[in-house]
Formats: C-alpha cells, sequence, structure tokens
C-alpha cells in the first residue's frame, strides 16, 4: 500500500504518435461519427414517422439506432479532442462516466439483440399467435427489460472500481475501461472480479444462447417448410443474423484483447482493434438494416 497513487486524472497510453497524420485522422473520424449519427437518425425519423413500421421488429430497430446513437456519442467527442491533443489525460469523473457510457451501449446491444431475436422466433414458430403475444405492452416491458437491467447492473459493478485505491494511473487504451482500472488497484479486486463475471454471464452469454436457441428452433421450423416460406424468414431474419454475428465476433475480440499485453501487438493494430466495437456496429446497424429491410428501404427512398 506505501506505492498507492492519489490521481485525479488517468493517462490514456495507447495514443500513438502519428505526427501530421493526426489531422487527417481527425477528418476522417469527424466524417465517421457525423455518418453514424446521420444514418441512425434517419433510422429512427423514418420508423418514428411511418405508421405501417410501428410494429415490434422496425421498434426494436429504432432501439439499436438510439443505442448507436448513445454509445458513439459517449465515445467520439473525447476521441476526437484526444486526436488533437499532445496530453491525454482524463479526470477520474470523466473516466468512469466514460466507462459506464460504453459499457451500458456494449450490454443495451446484445439485450436488445436478444429481445429482437425472441421477436423472430414468436413471429416464426408461433405465427397464430404473435399479435396476441408481442402486444405493445409486451414489447414496452421487453424493452424496460433490456434499458433498464445493464444500467442498473453496470452502476453496481463500476461504483465497486470507484473506491478503489490505485497503484499508478496508465490505462493502455483510447478510450476508459473498468478492467483496465481494476488492475491499477492496490488491493484484492476477487469480489469486483466475481461481480463481474456474474454480469457478464447474465448479460453476455444469456442473450447469446437464447439467440442461438431461436435460431436453432427457427432453421427446425424452415426445414419443414416450403421455399417461399424460408425466402420469407431469411429476408425478415438476416439483418438480424449479420448485426449478431458482427456483434459477438467484435465483444469476442475485446475482451481477449483487454486480457492480452498490449505491448506485443503493434499499436496501430492494438488501437484498430480496441475501437471495432464502438465504431463498426453503430456504423453497420444503419446500413445492414436499411438496406435490407426493403420496407425501410423504400421509405427511406421517399425521403430523399
Amino acid at each position: 500500500m506505501d506505492n498507492v497513487t492519489v490521481s485525479l486524472c488517468f493517462n490514456l497510453t495507447m495514443f500513438v504518435n502519428i505526427g501530421h497524420y493526426r489531422y487527417p485522422a481527425f477528418v476522417f473520424c469527424l466524417l465517421l461519427y457525423s455518418f453514424i449519427v446521420s444514418a441512425n437518425l434517419v433510422i429512427i425519423l423514418v420508423i418514428s414517422r411511418e405508421r405501417t413500421l410501428h410494429e415490434p421488429m422496425y421498434m426494436f430497430i429504432a432501439c439499436l439506432s438510439v443505442n448507436s446513437l448513445y454509445g458513439s456519442t459517449g465515445f467520439f467527442p473525447r476521441f476526437l479532442m484526444d486526436l488533437l491533443s499532445d496530453s491525454h489525460l482524463i479526470s477520474r469523473p470523466a473516466c468512469f462516466t466514460q466507462i459506464y457510457v460504453i459499457y451500458t451501449y456494449a450490454s443495451y446491444e446484445l439485450t436488445i439483440l436478444g429481445i429482437m431475436a425472441h421477436d423472430r422466433y414468436v413471429a416464426v414458430c408461433h405465427p397464430l399467435h404473435y399479435h396476441r403475444k408481442m402486444t405493445s405492452k409486451s414489447v414496452l416491458k421487453l424493452t424496460a427489460v433490456a434499458w433498464i437491467y445493464p444500467a442498473f447492473s453496470l452502476t453496481v459493478c463500476i461504483s465497486m472500481s470507484t473506491g478503489l485505491p490505485l497503484c499508478g494511473n496508465e490505462i493502455q487504451k483510447v478510450f476508459c475501461a473498468n478492467y483496465n482500472v481494476l488492475k491499477l488497484s492496490c488491493v484484492t479486486t476477487v469480489v469486483s472480479n466475481i461481480v463481474g463475471m456474474l454480469f457478464t454471464i447474465a448479460t453476455a452469454f444469456l442473450p447469446l444462447f437464447y439467440v442461438l436457441y431461436t435460431y436453432l428452433r427457427i432453421i427446425i421450423v424452415c426445414w419443414k417448410s416450403s421455399a417461399e416460406f424460408k425466402g420469407k424468414v431469411l429476408q425478415s431474419c438476416l439483418p438480424h443474423i449479420i448485426s449478431f454475428v458482427i456483434y459477438s465476433i467484435i465483444g469476442f475480440c475485446d475482451i481477449a484483447l483487454s486480457r492480452y499485453n498490449l505491448e506485443e501487438i503493434n499499436p496501430f493494430v492494438a488501437v484498430f482493434l480496441s475501437l471495432e466495437f464502438v465504431v463498426i456496429p453503430p456504423v453497420m446497424n444503419p446500413l445492414v438494416y436499411g438496406l435490407k429491410l426493403p420496407e425501410i428501404r423504400r421509405h427511406i427512398l421517399k425521403m430523399l
């Protein structure tokens, strides 16, 4: 405990020296953030304006777009400032706020994909009961659980980290992460690690297994059905499958990266891998759902 650091700031050490390339990088990331905001706002506006899209599947897609705006806004403004800055210090309150926003964004993505899988499962496997099971009240309840549970769980997890005595202030990332803060602790973090593991199981693995279960049931139903029915199911489920696969791969890479010694990786590769899950889903979701679902695509083209 002699080496306890009473620091009001953390130092984000993964910002590599890119010299004059920082300005092109800033412009590119600013354009990327502008695209994320614009594309997701278009999806939200189209779904909210068109009464024919006021169905569970489209409402959940709108939730994904809201989450994309939430997560990217919690990351990009600070990241853009750091790109142009020579110092990459972030205050403790700002750091833990960023942890909360980015982690809740990541958790919301999984829980929303989980309830979207439930919606597709009911639509395909129980079509005659779909309108009875997926009422406005049911959609509201599912959406509330998808938002409230991760928010509550992460409040508990992160509050356990805020009071830890730290033996350093360097975080090997371009944004704050709870696991990296725990590694700086001067005391044992067994309790925090156990709580974090239980939260990960409940928020990540349960939706993962539920999505796999629902699609297994959907595949079984499609196997016994006509080619026309299979085509309709594929058209409605493919965007969700693409989003889920992309996010699962990205999430696995980020978890693996946080446990790896980043000094052994090329710094540019390490930065790219650490940015995947806060950049790729917000970019891909509006493209996947806007281009692949004909109803949304048709209304977007009418707006243009």
